[in-house]
């Protein structure tokens, strides 16, 4: 027998769990009791932070440690239980956790209002923008009731905030735009770009809003921002506003990524309304209303390429060395903003990071389906995603966008599509140069192919469980990876699956069941002599079978975000039912781990026939 001590507010329910009850094992219960769709969002026990710090230690501790696990990854629990003094602590970080209604939540736009303004403020129609970097515009609200349909903690946790704040009201009306923090000036951010290979003049923020940025507790910069929230006057044709399909993929995608490994933007909320919204789909004139939704997005930063690319088109120098002098102040803390040689080095960076991030994207079979120049992080995180596909079945040509009908943008295309957008961004810092400065542009951006190659070699010698890249590994990963084309093999768990098999029984072609992938490649003709250089190759590691699999557990995730896995949640949530959305979120966040609830249902088994006959468009 146990005693709940259960308080009910206006806003909430909270529920102290004592220790010595298993937590995980009492929410169908109290779901049954409070007849709450809330319990189903990992909301069943609510901290708030006045009360959890009014109880006793041991109360607290409890209360604080029981709720964890629902809503933090390991990565966020590992850093909140490294206490050396528990009682001080557990203290302090909760201490650290604020309200976005509090006065000490450091939230501004003070630093996006020193830009070159739009000179006009009625900013909901479609116009050109000359000589500035922003407009100020207020979102526009959702139309009828709103419900916020999902949160991740982890990202959450970025800005100080713990998930208790998503039984506020007043969150949900921040997340979609229908309520404005006192120290936010909302704004649309003008850009260019090269879509599809062709210069695309003004683009810019069509239907999102930067709110402000934050300084969190461990100092580090967030922006925030909200992807269909309205018009504003680089909309175009749009409406401005964003349906559930597209949101709810870019809410998954970008805490997936994350959790692989990945530098990313982040995707905090999703909140969903009654507004309908008219989509051609698949641009064939097939129209029909969907609902719409508003993704809470944060990232270093939203600049990108085509943020200097607009302005050196048009000229504008002025305002992109502003622009480019307070990107490397604020996001190039080892490049000095006096060094005559700034614009050299951020460029080399860049570089070198953009290389890194598209290795890793083609290491999980990641495939970003629009990589248009505007869809380019400055800083070399990836962001914008629509159209994206993870491999399914390893095809080279894969193309995960229906629009992209010359499959310019397709997995294997990554890489040189990346050299090319880089080119255009040196392009546009060349105006910043001296003529002494211009022929070195050419010498960095050279180094471009050295280091994806590095990279990407590297990811995929460790997929194969080597602690340390040879050259000779190159091959062996070509002829992998051809077997796998060949016969059709599944990109994730091929991998996943040889990090689960014993070399022995490999050999022996000893596979049960539930190694389905790698059954594609083992009766094909040079399987055998891939084992044989396989094995002789982690003899020179003097690596034993545990140590090769432990490896390679560190880079193969079990669970990706496949579309059929998206195309599910998207019509769960199409019908108000967010169950799905925060277990595959649930999920993502722990991708290399194999997981009860994501095993009943087969997210690791062979995908579905009708995936298939999945399409993802640009529309959204």
């Amino acid at each position: 027998m146990f005693t709940l001590r259960i308080l009910v507010t206006n806003l909430s329910v909270l529920v102290f769990v004592p220790h010595s009850v298993n937590a995980t094992k009492l929410r169908p219960c109290l779901s049954s009791i409070f007849l709450s769709n809330g319990f189903e969002n990992n909301d069943w026990v609510t901290i708030e932070r006045g009360v959890c710090t009014s109880l006793t230690y041991t109360e607290r501790t409890s209360c604080y440690k029981h709720y964890k696990p629902f809503t933090f990854n390991n990565k966020m629990e590992e850093i909140h239980l490294k206490a050396t003094s528990q009682q001080e602590e557990s203290q302090e970080h909760l201490d650290m956790y604020k309200d976005i209604t509090q006065e000490d939540w450091k939230f501004s736009s003070s630093e996006f209002l020193t830009f070159p303004l739009d000179s006009i403020s009625e900013n909901y129609d479609r116009r050109n923008v000359p000589n500035a970097v922003f407009s100020v515009v207020e979102p526009t609200p959702l139309k009828g009731q709103t419900v916020l349909a999902g949160i991740s903690s982890a990202a959450l946790d970025l800005i100080d905030l713990l998930p208790s704040v998503a039984t506020s009201s007043i969150f949900r009306d921040f997340a979609s735009g229908a309520w404005r923090h006192p120290s936010s000036t909302p704004v649309a951010h003008r850009y260019g770009g090269y879509q599809f290979g062709w210069w695309a003049q003004q683009l810019g923020d069509g239907r999102a809003h930067l709110l402000g940025h934050y300084t969190n507790r461990r100092g580090k910069w967030w922006e925030l921002q909200l992807k269909g929230s309205g018009k504003t006057p680089y909309s175009r044709y749009g409406d401005g506003r964003a349906v559930i399909r597209s949101s709810v993929r870019e809410f998954l995608a970008a805490e997936a990524m994350d959790a692989l490994g990945f530098r990313t933007s982040r995707s905090a909320s999703l909140v969903v309304g009654d507004e309908l919204a008219k989509r051609d789909q698949f641009y064939n004139g097939n129209l029909k209303m969907e609902k719409t939704a508003v993704v809470l997005r944060l990232a270093p930063t939203w600049f990108r390429f085509g943020s200097l690319e607009i302005l050196a088109k048009r000229q504008e120098v002025e305002s992109l060395k502003f622009l480019v002098d307070h990107i490397i102040n604020k996001h190039f803390p080892t490049i000095s903003v006096t060094d005559p040689d700034r614009y050299l080095s951020m460029f080399s960076t860049v570089v070198e990071e953009t290389a890194e991030m598209i290795a890793q994207w083609q290491s999980v079979g990641f495939t970003h389906g629009v990589m248009n120049t505007d869809n380019m992080s400055i800083v070399s995180v990836t962001i914008d995603y629509g159209p994206y596909g993870f491999l399914d079945t390893y095809d080279p040509d894969f193309v995960p966008n229906s629009s992209d009908e010359d499959g310019m943008y397709s997995y294997k295309n990554q890489p040189g599509v990346g050299f090319n957008n880089l080119q255009r961004l040196g392009n546009a810092l060349d105006q910043l140069l001296t003529p002494d400065q211009t022929p070195q542009m050419k010498t960095i951006l050279d180094g471009y192919d050295t280091k994806f190659r590095q990279v990407y070699l590297t990811l995929f010698s460790k997929k194969l469980g080597f602690k340390n890249f040879k050259q000779e590994d190159e091959q062996l990963i070509k002829n992998l990876l051809n077997m796998m084309k060949i016969n059709e093999a599944d990109f994730t768990m091929t991998f996943w699956e040889l990090g689960n098999i014993t070399l022995q029984e490999l050999e022996a072609k000893k596979l049960s069941r539930k190694f389905w992938a790698l059954d594609k490649i083992v009766n094909d003709d040079k399987f055998p002599q891939f084992v044989e250089k396989y094995k002789s190759r982690l003899q020179e590691e003097e690596l034993s079978d545990d140590s090769r699999r432990g490896i390679m557990a560190t880079v193969n995730p079990r669970y990706v975000l496949r579309n059929w896995i998206a195309q599910q949640v998207i019509e769960k949530v199409e019908q108000s039912s967010f169950h799905d959305l925060d277990l595959v979120l649930r999920i993502l966040r722990n991708p290399f781990h194999s997981q009860d609830e994501a095993e009943k249902k087969g997210y690791a088994n062979a995908p579905p026939c009708w995936s298939q006959k999945l399409r993802v468009s640009c529309s959204s």
